[in-house]
């Protein structure tokens, strides 16, 4: 992976990155008690604003940290990180931990905390034509995670274990699974392919609501039949198409699974058409306030 943009933004100040320091009491270092968003940048544009800034936002609030910005001011924060750092394709992390206070108690400070805000740049992954060719691979594990995976908390040791499991078994992906259904990827959003339907599994508290997602399936609509339902793990084995989608990466095409090739093996033509979706859309957003 390529390493991260220079600056970074820590409590109001922009700061070299190498240099930023936070307190080792800080409560997102002690407890994972932090959320966090990851945001696509086009041609210096953040794509889909509003829709992640709204998903922190209910993060925020259903752990109850306070937010410390309104959308503006957080635009305002992240347009200035991106300029700061050249501008052009990246993705912004965001993260707002409830803060610091001097002692480890699990209960909330009492008086409330000053939240710790961090958010730093980093260049987009390249998806390069061998693999848009070939397409990815993913591997099914187990549900082991926490029960309220709607909340899109920096707690992702499961998550880390289970990628960690799909590189071991050199796939790209780990595609999570409980009593047969399937649920999302370690990182990403999942959808099955079979004809002209595309299918998604519905918001819950096993899964995080996808703002890529959400994006895939007002483009799908306009290509195939899209349905918001529970998935089967037979669905996704005997699937014409799996992609997955994430916030720096639109919809990717998984062509294998736990080493079975899905349809032809090869990325489909929904899919294509999909994600030449994803250009037009981001053309078409070019040049217009992000909020």
């Amino acid at each position: 992976m390529p390493e991260p943009l220079p600056q970074c933004y820590l409590n109001g100040e922009f700061v070299a990155l190498r240099e930023a320091r936070i307190s080792p009491l800080d409560r997102g270092f002690l407890f994972g008690d932090s959320v966090y968003e990851v945001i696509p940048v086009f041609a210096g544009r953040l794509f889909l604003f509003k829709e992640h800034f709204d998903r922190l936002a209910r993060s925020l609030g259903e752990i109850r940290i306070a937010n410390p910005h309104d959308h503006e001011g957080w635009l305002a924060i992240v347009e200035q990180l991106v300029a700061r750092n050249g501008g052009g394709n990246m993705y912004v992390y965001v993260q707002v931990s409830r803060g610091a206070e001097y002692g480890r108690n699990h209960a909330f400070p009492m008086p409330a905390v000053k939240p710790t805000v961090f958010a730093m740049s980093s260049p987009l992954p390249v998806f390069t034509e061998a693999l848009r060719t070939s397409g990815l691979s993913a591997i099914t594990v187990e549900d082991f995670r926490w029960g309220r995976c709607d909340i899109k908390s920096t707690a992702l040791l499961a998550n880390v274990l289970m990628k960690q499991q799909a590189a071991d078994a050199g796939a790209n992906e780990a595609i999570i699974v409980r009593d047969g259904e399937v649920l999302e990827g370690s990182s990403t959003s999942v959808f099955v392919v079979k004809g002209n339907v595309v299918a998604t599994p519905p918001n819950s508290h096993r899964i995080l609501p996808g703002t890529t997602r959400d994006a895939a399936v007002a483009i799908a609509k306009e290509r195939a039949k899209v349905e918001i339902r529970k998935i089967t793990i037979d669905e996704l084995r005997n699937a014409d198409e799996v992609w997955i989608s994430a916030a720096t990466r639109d919809v990717l095409p998984i062509t294998r699974v736990d080493g079975t090739p899905i349809g032809s093996g090869r990325p489909g033509p929904l899919w294509a058409e999909v994600s030449q979706g994803f250009v037009s859309e981001r053309q078409q957003l070019a040049g217009t306030r992000a909020l």
